[in-house]
Formats: structure tokens, C-alpha cells, sequence
């Protein structure tokens, strides 16, 4: 049995525990949050698990080999990085430190104690992206010509960091695994609504170069729960409905195209075609569990995680490109004023 340590029991800690609980391979021997409340609330569920204020308790744990941390993004760093230095191996929610630097030295602490680290990007984990995958892979859209992405919601508003940092990671991750590149620069747009210093609404828009492009949109501030992506290709058109229970995926077969050959512009004729639309069968389970699991299979067989350290920076690197831009767009409308 491999005994797991969670630091965080808030929002997405309960579900760690939950899941490494209920995994034939582990067990969850400490929890450590600051509220006493979340505490008991964990030792009502989990009886047998030891619950503390303190997280050098689970860090200094010589028992423990694996650390799981769901706290607040600027405690990432420091709590990872004090983890690794114990020889833990460590799972980071997302996103995995709050600058590019911090996980530069995370992925080089792993590497210099042979641990690894894992960052939650979970949606990575699911089926339905799984699938999207296979099937951009295997040429059915065509040539992929641009994506679009729309997370919204109202609420839930954080006091520390803006949309970009809360929402962006989901669709940054799933953008850079479906395309298998990082774009060539970043662009973003955002507006302070409700708290003057904090972006609650934001545009990210990707250029992969070679006429590729995708765009990002995520809201605290929409009447209704929207987790939307689209991907236009030369062939076929793919929709991915998160919220969706079942059909989560369509395949459109639609499309245009302009004339191979033409000697004036009176000859310009765009084809377009509007064939059927197929809903692939998905498989079910729980995307935390394979996650999860696939990390534990990791430290077990000694494989690299696809959500390592080196992806948890690719998708820092665009949020901090994202970030810098808003905060340049924000110092020009200064000076404007």
C-alpha cells in the first residue's frame, strides 16, 4: 500500500481523498487543512485518517510517499517544492506553481531526487478529450484550421488571482494536447467589473503559426454554465459539449471550399457541404480516477506522467504570456486616460 498525504481539503481536496481511498493501492493516512471545520467534516467520512492544522506533519512523515497538494496556487510552489525535498512524490492540482520559474526548479528538484511530479490537468483524463484526440489524430477533421473555447460561469469569484489563472489551465492543457505544439505567441484581452484589480472576464487568443489559431474565452460573469470547444478542420467539424450528459462529442461532416483553379474573380465559387452528423460513442468513469491512477502507475512502473512537470510549464508559459499582455494593455489605457 502506497500511503498518501493531502494538504487541502477545500473545493477539490475532498475528491482526492475520496478517489485515493477508494483505490486498491493507496491509502490516505494524513489530511491537513487550516479549517478545523473541513477537518471534521474529513474525520466524519474517513474515521481512520489523522487530520492536522499543520502540514509539516504530512511532509515530515517518513511513512508517507506520496503528497497530494489542493491549497491555494501561491502555496503551490513552496508546499511542492518542501514535498520533493522529503523524497515524496508529489501531485499538484492545477496550476502547478504560479510562475514559470517556480516550475522550472520543481521539475529540477524531481529529477534530482527521482520523484516524480504530476500536475492536475484533469480534463486531460476524460474520455470525451481522449477521443478528440484519436480522432484528430487520425486525419478524419482534415487539416486542423482553428479551435474555440468558451468557459463560462458566474462565479465562483476568487480574491487572489483573476479568470486567466482560475479557468485558463482547463482549455490551455487541452489546446497544447490536442495540436502537440506550443503557440508562437499569445494574445489576451480582459475587463475588471467587479473588482477593480481582478479580471473577471478574458479572451485568450493562441497563434500556432501555419494559419492555426485558437481562441479562448472564460467569464465569471455569464447567466449560464457554458464548458463549449470547437474544432473546425478542412474536412469535418468536431463539438465538444462538457456540460452535455451523455453526447458529449458531435462530428459534423460540413465544410467549404473555394474553386482549385480560376481566372477572374466572376469564377470564384465557394462549395460548401452539409452531410451528417455523428455522435462516437464514449466510454464512462471518472476522469479524477484515471488520473489518479495513471500516477500511481507512474511511481509504481517508474513511467512519465502526462501531465509532468514539463507539461504543467508549457501551460504556465501561455499564462504568463496571457498575463503580461493584459497587464501591458492595462498600463497603455493608463496612460490614455
Amino acid at each position: 500500500m502506497i500511503k498518501v498525504g493531502v494538504i487541502g481539503c477545500g473545493y477539490w481536496g475532498p475528491n482526492i481523498i475520496r478517489n485515493f481511498s477508494q483505490m486498491s493501492r493507496t491509502e490516505v493516512s494524513r489530511v491537513a487543512d487550516l479549517d478545523q471545520e473541513r477537518l471534521a467534516h474529513i474525520r466524519k467520512l474517513y474515521p481512520f485518517v489523522q487530520t492536522s492544522t499543520m502540514s509539516q506533519e504530512i511532509l515530515s512523515d517518513p511513512y508517507i510517499q506520496v503528497v497530494a497538494i489542493a491549497t491555494p496556487i501561491n502555496t503551490h510552489f513552496e508546499l511542492a517544492r518542501q514535498a520533493l525535498e522529503q523524497g515524496k512524490h508529489v501531485f499538484v492540482e492545477k496550476p502547478l506553481a504560479s510562475s514559470s520559474q517556480q516550475a522550472r526548479e520543481l521539475i529540477q528538484q524531481a529529477r534530482k531526487q527521482e520523484r516524480k511530479l504530476m500536475v492536475g490537468h484533469t480534463f486531460l483524463y476524460t474520455s470525451a478529450v481522449r477521443k478528440i484526440k484519436e480522432i484528430i489524430k487520425s486525419g478524419e477533421l482534415g487539416d486542423i484550421y482553428y479551435i474555440n473555447a468558451q468557459r463560462l460561469n458566474l462565479g465562483l469569484f476568487q480574491k487572489d488571482y483573476n479568470v486567466i489563472w482560475d479557468l485558463a489551465p482547463h482549455d490551455i492543457s487541452i489546446v497544447l494536447h490536442l495540436l502537440e505544439q506550443n503557440p508562437v505567441s499569445v494574445q489576451s484581452f480582459g475587463a475588471c467589473h467587479i473588482n477593480p484589480a481582478i479580471e473577471d472576464v478574458a479572451t485568450l487568443s493562441l497563434d500556432f503559426g501555419n494559419n492555426l489559431i485558437a481562441f479562448l474565452q472564460m467569464s465569471w460573469l455569464d447567466p449560464d454554465k457554458v464548458r463549449k470547444m470547437t474544432v473546425v478542420g478542412s474536412e469535418k467539424m468536431l463539438v465538444y459539449d462538457d456540460i452535455q450528459p451523455a453526447e458529449k462529442i458531435r462530428i459534423y461532416d460540413k465544410g467549404v471550399q473555394g474553386p482549385k483553379y480560376y481566372d477572374s474573380f466572376a469564377e470564384f465559387h465557394y462549395s460548401y457541404k452539409y452531410g451528417d452528423i455523428l455522435i462516437p460513442k464514449i466510454d464512462g468513469g471518472e476522469p479524477l480516477q484515471t488520473e489518479l491512477s495513471h500516477f500511481i502507475d507512474c511511481i509504481e512502473q517508474d513511467l512519465t506522467p502526462l501531465t509532468d512537470g514539463e507539461n504543467g510549464l508549457q501551460v504556465l508559459t501561455v499564462m504568463e504570456q496571457a498575463q503580461s499582455c493584459l497587464q501591458n494593455r492595462r498600463a497603455q489605457n493608463k496612460e490614455a486616460e
